[in-house]
């Protein structure tokens, strides 16, 4: 159902910190003009962890509104108070959203059979299609092959997982283990480097936050690689992993990837909400010399 290029969307701000509607308005039609197949709003590269509830419930029905259908939107809303997921699950649902991409919760190291129940319970209150979103570096559990297949078996509207593991092998087990009784079940990478790989072990493509940037190089190196043509891909994928220095200038990666967006031409600010800190003039210098070095600007 969510295959090909999606882009983990960025929340962009004005200067005081609040949602500014044209500059997403902007973003939203850049993504989707360059061949973007599909857009989480609100995912972890956009602050959902920093977004009020009144701030969620608006960007919702201004993203559902604003895509209008042109492709596939999906809303994150995981959280580690379970009754406001669910609320908020309920809340996309109602306003038209395509799926939810929901984060195992995160703080305690949860076993599998607690990580089941807080997902079977979402599952039962919805009809929406589910993604999991597998992501160990920020809540310390990983969701392994039996736990995702074990979902996936009793609950057909869980029809994808995000695996943003630095480790293609990992992505490559749930793919054999999931696909073999699910083979409409999507496997997603999490890092963008890794789109070919994952293809190539019969997964679905990538979810990555580098798209944001240079949607244009991988709408390039899909067709590329679906062309079979090697000079091709081998171009793209140069020009992502040069990029991939992006996540390393700021902490969180969130300001260097705003501000790279901003690096290539769109007119907004890269502000980020508080307690992160805004990307700085130094940063903006080394994120152009990343560009640059990537012959993407």
């Amino acid at each position: 159902m969510f295959k090909g290029i999606l882009s983990p969307v960025v929340t962009i701000l004005d200067e005081n910190g609040n949602l500014d509607l044209p500059g997403n308005e902007m973003v939203i039609n850049r993504l989707i003009s360059q061949g973007i197949n599909g857009l989480l709003f609100m995912g972890s590269i956009g602050e959902f962890f920093a977004l009020s509830t009144a701030e969620k419930q608006e960007f919702i029905s201004f993203a559902v509104k604003t895509v209008a259908k042109r492709v596939p939107v999906l809303i994150g809303t995981g959280g580690t108070v379970q009754a406001e997921v669910i609320a908020l699950t309920r809340f996309a649902e109602q306003a038209g959203a395509d799926g939810v991409v929901v984060i195992s919760p995160y703080y305690f190291k949860l076993d599998p059979e607690t990580i089941y129940r807080y997902y079977a319970s979402l599952a039962q209150t919805t009809t929406l299609p589910i993604m999991l979103y597998n992501y160990p570096d920020r809540t310390a559990v990983d969701l392994g092959p039996e736990l995702v297949l074990r979902l996936a078996r009793e609950f057909k509207h869980i029809v994808a997982i995000k695996d943003t593991v630095d480790n293609i092998s990992h992505t490559r087990r749930l793919i054999q283990a999931v696909k073999a009784e699910r083979p409409d079940f999507c496997v997603l990478s999490g890092f963008d480097e890794y789109l070919i790989p994952n293809l190539m072990a019969g997964g679905d493509g990538i979810l990555g936050g580098l798209t944001n940037v240079i949607p244009h190089v991988f709408f390039s190196l899909m067709t590329a690689y679906e062309a079979k043509d090697l000079t091709g891909v081998a171009a793209a994928q140069a020009k992502i992993s040069v990029l991939m220095n992006l996540y390393d200038v700021s902490q969180p990666f969130v300001a260097a990837i705003k501000g790279a967006v901003v690096q290539m031409g769109l007119p907004v600010i890269p502000k980020v909400k508080e307690p992160a800190a805004d990307v700085t003039s130094q940063q903006m210098q080394r994120i152009q010399q990343l560009l640059i070095q990537a012959e993407v600007l």
